[in-house]
């Protein structure tokens, strides 16, 4: 039934081939790699070597060098000769864009290579539109010509290679068959994986990367169930979300994508691409597998009642089906509740943390766009009057005091519903512990009193170690019950610090949201004890109203990395690389800085040609790189200025956006 991992309801890795890179193994149920990017010129020997030493150090477990040319290509061997004579003999893989000859000198120096197959031999030109059943023959013929050298290379000298897909550079052959398309990025890699196979060349690692997590989702899940269909096998995975940006949001988005993935037991190295230098990608790496090392498997795990029937598509996307009640569920986009039960008295300060700013001498509310829809205060009464739009959520004995029982509404758990002699005829959140080790699958008894009751707004969370395959099993189940009630996802975190907590919360809630199930969404913490304990660095503790305004600003963050409510530009920014042509961390900021009051609007930076045009993928406008001190300005992926010169760039950008009918006045 699920061909595409193990199991639903439970962790458990997906079986995958071995491969040696160097003297690391990967696959076959070894640790998940982790690994990055240096972002040096190559032919800086010193540069290269110092950063990789510093990524060696943070953690990395691979180590990835650009290698636009034979000259880079060449320059390996003295990159990997000076790095043995320090003492760090970690792997080194070469990265290939469009040069099939760097490649191959590559392979004969360094443990791994990667290539893309959009650009390796296919052209990007989208010079010819249709191709005959001939025509595409006859290309797959010329890169099996073209490519078979390398894997012969590869074979020889015992060099492992990365079939690498990303979502933005697809060939204009594949998406003349395919389109933009996550079955698209699956083909391209299974047609030279066929080639690979063909020679009996097995040493190889696929990725399927985008830097929409969930076309990425979707195309690595395709991409196991085509290698299982056609190979009755899998070769390992590399999980990234390309051009995730830098920051919280380049953090959650990278975490939704890879944590999602994960979560199901796909994955067998990780790469997280920041905006940022590169050993500052592994902790993120390393908190995104902390979950998975700390006995996080099916024998520890409560066991949750398998599938009969899915019921949902994990191969596209689409929404939960469910009735409105208020504003919650239907076609609305998904709301956001805003834990401030642990505030010992709300003030208006309080709702400046989550969107609300009270201005005393006007007596108004200024709105935010990442203003939460609702807050939970447990027992609490909000002593003043309520911004217009935001409502709140208490427990019975609180709603029953309200004297508004238009701003009020009541909050149960499932039995207690049932039970209550006074109810809201309006709105009530209903709350349900996903099978924890107490309520079995027999005990849900109270979902069909429940079901379709036109008040109730189900609140799903669970206690168990696995909590989202725990949540989707429940959402399942509502699904083959006919049950229509609009769900808001709880997510408790219980880790450490920020960083813990954003990969905790988006992993957790973002693969339920990319499955198409969520209402709403609420985050919080286990208790007020812990979020004083909330780390930055060392004993350096966040204030609570950091806190409450991180966590708000996170659920905003989730939602619009999984697209289902967007409320701030998007930035789709690579990680720099030895190809990049501008100081990119410093342009990200300085664009970021112009724009971000730009609500739904995609703005890709990208340092170069080689992440141009394709690997901005579904940006609405693009700053890329085009020569020293020169950009090139495309609106979609259509070329609009070239060799703008940078210093007025960011101006001209504006300009654009203006021209476009997309700037407004911040």
């Amino acid at each position: 039934m699920q061909l595409y991992c193990e199991s639903l309801t439970e962790y458990k890795r997906l079986p995958t081939r071995e491969v040696k890179i160097g003297n690391l193994l990967l696959g076959n149920f070894h640790p998940i790699r982790t690994q990055t990017m240096t972002t040096t010129d190559t032919m800086n020997t010193i540069a290269t070597v110092e950063q990789s030493i510093r990524c060696i150090e943070a953690g990395a477990e691979l180590v990835r060098i650009t290698a636009p040319s034979k000259k880079e290509a060449e320059n390996l061997l003295v990159i990997k000769n000076e790095l043995h004579k320090r003492g760090y003999h970690t792997p080194l893989v070469a990265d290939i864009h469009f040069t099939p000859n760097a490649a191959e000198i590559a392979a004969r120096i360094v443990e791994k290579v990667r290539v893309n197959p959009g650009n390796y031999v296919d052209k990007k030109k989208f010079e010819q539109i249709d191709y005959t059943d001939a025509e595409y023959a006859e290309e797959i013929e010329r890169i099996r010509e073209r490519f078979t050298p390398l894997v012969k290379i590869c074979k020889e000298y015992g060099t492992a290679m990365r079939i690498g897909t990303n979502h933005g550079s697809l060939s204009d052959r594949i998406m003349s068959r395919y389109g933009d398309s996550p079955i698209g990025m699956v083909e391209s890699a299974m047609e030279f994986l066929r080639i690979a196979r063909d020679e009996n060349y097995h040493q190889i690692i696929l990725s399927m990367k985008a830097s929409n997590p969930q076309v990425m989702v979707q195309a690595y899940r395709l991409l196991v169930q085509s290698m299982t269909t056609e190979f009755n096998e899998c070769y390992p995975l590399h999980l990234g979300v390309t051009e995730a940006g830098d920051g919280e949001d380049g953090r959650i988005k990278s975490a939704i994508g890879i944590g999602t993935l994960l979560e199901d037991g796909i994955g067998d190295t990780i790469r997280v691409s920041l905006t940022e230098d590169p050993e500052f990608e592994i902790p993120v790496c390393q908190d995104l597998l902390k979950r998975y090392s700390l006995g996080y498997t099916s024998s520890t795990t409560p066991k949750v009642p398998a599938m009969e029937k899915i019921t949902y598509s994990p191969f596209e996307y689409q929404r939960r089906e469910t009735f409105a009640v208020d504003n919650v569920g239907g076609k609305q986009v998904p709301v956001v509740i805003a834990d401030l039960s642990k505030q010992d008295t709300i003030t208006p300060e309080s709702l400046q943390s989550v969107g609300y700013a009270y201005d005393e001498p006007s007596d108004k509310w200024n709105i935010s766009d990442a203003a939460a829809d609702y807050i939970f205060t447990g027992n609490k009464i909000v002593p003043f009057a309520l911004p217009g739009t935001l409502k709140v959520i208490t427990y019975p004995a609180a709603w029953e005091e309200a004297e508004d029982k238009t701003k009020y509404f009541p909050i149960f758990g499932d039995s207690g519903y049932v039970e209550a002699a006074t109810k809201s005829n309006h709105l009530n959140f209903v709350m349900i512990d996903c099978f924890n080790d107490e309520t079995p699958i027999n005990n849900y008894t109270h979902l069909d009193t429940l079901a379709n009751d036109p008040t109730v707004v189900l609140c799903l969370s669970s206690t168990n170690q696995n909590a989202m395959q725990s949540v989707r099993r429940m959402i399942v189940e509502l699904q083959s019950r006919k049950i229509k009630n609009p769900v808001v996802l709880i997510t408790d975190s219980n880790w450490q610090t920020p960083d813990e907590h954003l990969i905790h919360f988006a992993t957790e809630t973002g693969a339920l949201l990319l499955e198409g199930f969520g209402d709403g969404i609420c985050l919080g913490y286990g208790s007020k004890a812990q979020m004083e304990n909330i780390q930055v660095t060392g004993r350096t503790y966040l204030p609570l109203k950091d806190i409450y305004q991180f966590t708000n600003n996170t659920a905003f963050s989730i939602l619009q990395a999984t697209r289902t409510r967007i409320s701030k530009t998007e930035y789709i920014s690579c990680p720099s690389c030895g190809r990049t042509l501008f100081d990119l961390q410093e342009t990200t900021a300085k664009i970021r800085s112009v724009t971000n009051h730009l609500k739904g609007v995609k703005i890709a930076i990208m340092g170069c040609i080689v992440n141009g045009p394709g690997e901005m993928a579904d940006a609405d406008f693009g700053y890329v790189g085009s020569g020293p001190g020169k950009i090139t300005l495309y609106k979609g992926k259509e070329v609009v200025k070239r060799n703008v010169d940078s210093n007025i760039a960011v101006e001209e950008l504006i300009n654009l956006l203006k021209d476009n009918e997309a700037w407004i006045e911040p």
